[in-house]
């Protein structure tokens, strides 16, 4: 099965797992399992580091190697996506959020994120 993470789910994921649930962790460390790390999540992370928001520099640094790690897989955003994204209600109004909602609403895929206010799109959160 494959999953969508978000951002505050890669980020624990890799360094502060015990903020996770029981069930992401389940999910993320099945192998069986497809995650999918979308790109909106490299430019969140990238803006976050900018701002001093975040510091997970080393993670922003080394992404890529990261996903290969980890057996991640790479989604890309397309045209199609970010469309369905600015045409989505804002119930969020993080245009991240929105575009992760857009990749999760086209793939039919679960978002693996604390974040309930993506309950209020057509998706699928699981936490």
């Amino acid at each position: 099965m494959k999953f969508l993470l978000d951002t505050h789910a890669l980020v624990w994921w890799l360094e502060d797992a015990e903020r996770l649930s029981a069930k992401a962790t389940q999910i993320i460390g099945n192998p069986e399992h497809t995650i999918l790390i979308s790109a909106v999540v490299g430019w969140e992370l990238a803006i976050k580091v900018k701002t001093g928001k975040m510091k997970p520099r080393s993670i922003l640094d080394g992404l890529n190697r990261i996903l290969e790690r980890e057996s991640f897989s790479e989604l890309p955003i397309t045209l199609d996506t970010a469309v369905r994204a600015g045409s989505l209600p804002l119930h969020h109004r993080d245009p991240f959020d929105r575009l992760l909602a857009a990749q999760a609403q086209s793939l039919n895929v679960p978002v693996l994120s604390a974040d309930a206010i993506l309950d209020r799109y057509d998706i699928r959160r699981l936490w």
